[in-house]
């Protein structure tokens, strides 16, 4: 429209009526207040409720007096480029783990471990594992259908009996390490004895 009135010099009306516009609809002058203090307070509410979407921006602004649709007040929102700030990650440890020292002679770490299955007639079994970390032996299988901690306790006193009380204890099972840790290290004689969770 304005390249063919300014540049061909043709009328109001009959550049219109070349690509099928009414004039008046050419002439539409809009009359919307730009809302300024709408926005700004917008902005400061979005700034202290960060996690407010624009519908509770709304009630806020409802509260206060200020009285607009909703779907204008969505606009608005859009033309100032608010968001919803969105929540941050979990927060991880920074650095990297120290490795874990490897034994230097027999009977210096043991490793202890659980494995499941299952028997014919669908009950299940679990077995403990007490591994010497050097030597690779196999010290100790205890086969049950429940293992406490208790049962653990015993198992490790006549392990430590027959063999000699190791430096620490290695315990790598997962997801519930605490249902034995707590009774192998409140024992009143494991004092000298450590035991390790993975990844602490």
């Amino acid at each position: 429209m304005t390249w063919a009135i300014e540049e061909k010099s043709y009328s109001q009306r009959r550049a219109c009526g070349l690509i099928g516009l009414a004039p008046k609809t050419y002439r539409y002058a809009s009359r919307r207040s730009d809302d300024v203090e709408i926005r700004e307070r917008l902005k400061i509410l979005a700034g202290q409720r960060r996690r407010f979407g624009y519908r509770r921006l709304h009630i806020l602004l409802r509260r206060e007096g200020i009285a607009l649709n909703h779907k204008k007040l969505f606009r608005l929102y859009r033309e100032e480029r608010l968001t919803v700030r969105r929540r941050g990650g979990r927060k991880r440890a920074l650095g990297t783990r120290a490795p874990m020292t490897l034994p230097q002679e027999p009977n210096q770490r043991w490793s202890l471990d659980f494995v499941a299955d299952q028997l014919v007639d669908g009950r299940r079994f679990r077995v403990l594992v007490i591994v010497d970390d050097f030597t690779r032996e196999c010290l100790a299988l205890v086969v049950d259908t429940s293992l406490s901690g208790q049962r653990v306790v015993r198992e490790l006193d006549a392990l430590i009996a027959l063999r000699g009380r190791p430096p620490a204890a290695y315990e790598p099972w997962r997801p519930h390490p605490e249902r034995v840790c707590n009774p192998v290290q409140n024992g009143p004689e494991r004092e000298q004895s450590p035991v390790m969770n993975e990844g602490k």
